[in-house]
């Protein structure tokens, strides 16, 4: 999908209200919306988030995404766009945002919310949504992890040699917390553009 199909499509900014957006649960019908906005969000040069100048290829395909929604373990939020601009109004099919949560369990058997897929539609990046998506999903997460008794631990990965997201996270309370990783070249996860990418781990605790 270009580029240009999902910045031209009908999204109206003119009197957008940040206090509008809401999330549901994605389901199997969303697979299509949320290909198109996640690798237009992190592969092409469409907002300030993307990733287009490290790394090529695709970001997500339809049988990873089947099976992040799908996994008991996972939970994926969408942001859907409806006629009237909120929750009440009837979806178009759209997707203007999406958030995953998944519930992890580390070495020592504790469990932990590992943050991840998160895309904003580039026509609305700057306008608050993100910061009401992200918020979102840290309540999900941190009252699932109450509710387990487990201390509300949040993680997620970023690429190096992005400073302006690192700030971003960090505005938000997460902290790189030292472990990092080479970024994987398996085809899996985009075409690398230099030899020196990594995924650096953030971390926040919710008290």
């Amino acid at each position: 999908m270009s580029e240009n199909n999902i910045n031209n499509s009908n999204v109206n900014t003119d009197h957008f209200d940040k206090e509008s957006v809401f999330l549901r649960e994605a389901t199997l019908d969303d697979i299509g919306a949320l290909e198109q906005l996640l690798n237009c969000c992190y592969r092409e040069t469409a907002g300030w988030t993307n990733e287009a100048d490290l790394i090529g290829g695709i970001r997500t395909t339809s049988a990873e995404l089947a099976a992040v929604i799908n996994d008991p373990n996972h939970y994926y939020f969408v942001y859907p766009k409806t006629t009237t601009g909120d929750h009440d109004g009837e979806e178009t099919g759209e997707i203007l945002g999406c958030i995953a949560v998944d519930i992890k369990t580390d070495a020592d058997s504790n469990k932990k919310a590992y943050i991840g897929m998160f895309a904003v539609h580039p026509v609305l990046q700057g306008k608050g949504v993100g910061n009401v998506i992200l918020q979102a999903a840290e309540t999900f997460a941190d009252r699932h992890l109450q509710s387990l008794n487990q201390p509300s631990r949040l993680t997620m990965s970023i690429l190096s040699h992005r400073p302006e997201l690192l700030a971003y996270y960090q505005r938000r309370g997460y902290q790189f917390n030292g472990n990092k990783m080479p970024f994987p070249n398996d085809g899996n996860n985009g075409e690398p553009k230099r030899d020196d990418l990594e995924l650096l781990e953030l971390e926040k605790f919710v008290s």
